[in-house]
């Protein structure tokens, strides 16, 4: 059974009521929820599913399950909800709003690096992007105060549809050599941040490039003949 990806909608939602509808070697798959999977170098949400009996089951991980639906994995030795139980998902938002901060500051990168990505990797409070840029030298005092900058400016990020057809008609749009975008739904989640950048992507990011709060160029590091890789974190 598909589960419905409230978080799509609409990324600040904290909690939902939900039902539990299987039970799987993984986890628990409920019929909807707020809690993001694994995916796109993002980490899968982590938090809590309240039950109407007072008790609670911590989810360490959340993953995407062999069909359309969302496995919610729980921490080690804990008893299950039954199939049909009603229950609250409550996201540990802290670590998620870390999450969100640091993937639309990602986005504001590959607007600053030309060149195609060929990876990358959502941690708490860091991040890395590696770029096919061969025989370029980046500046990394340089992009920390261009990122800096495309932050105070305040951006709106957007997220919107484009219909399959659209996207194969501007391969352009694609930055990734990896990953490619799903097709065969009909449409393709983009983020349109300002008309700074445009691409397609299906994380969790916020609203306004202001919200992601200062951060640094760490490292840049060379793996390989054509691989840059950008280290960031936030500056706390």
């Amino acid at each position: 059974m598909a589960t419905e990806e409230l978080f799509r909608q609409d990324a600040y939602l904290k909690q939902c009521d939900a039902t539990v509808v299987a039970l799987t070697e993984r986890g628990i798959v409920l019929d909807r929820t707020v809690f993001y999977p694994t995916g796109g170098g993002q980490p899968g949400d982590s938090g809590e599913l309240k039950l109407a009996n007072g008790s609670s089951i911590t989810i360490a991980d959340t993953l995407k399950g062999d069909g359309s639906g969302i496995v919610h994995v729980p921490a080690p030795n804990q008893t299950l909800p039954a199939v049909g139980d009603k229950v609250t998902a409550v996201l540990n938002w802290e670590r998620r709003h870390r999450h969100m901060r640091m993937h639309t500051c990602m986005h504001l990168l590959c607007a600053l690096v030309t060149g195609d990505v060929t990876g990358g990797q959502i941690g708490d409070g860091k991040a890395r992007l590696d770029f096919n840029i061969p025989g370029e030298a980046l500046d990394k005092d340089h992009l920390t105060r261009e990122l800096n900058r495309l932050i105070a400016e305040d951006h709106q990020a957007v997220p919107r549809w484009i219909s399959d057809e659209e996207m194969a008609a501007h391969p352009e749009l694609v930055r990734t050599m990896s990953v490619k975008p799903p097709s065969g739904q009909g449409k393709v989640r983009l983020l349109d941040i300002g008309g700074i950048d445009l691409q397609p992507c299906g994380g969790t990011h916020v609203a306004h490039t202001a919200e992601i709060g200062a951060v640094e160029v760490a490292k840049i590091e060379n793996k390989g003949r054509q691989n840059r890789r950008i280290n960031l974190k936030f500056v706390e």
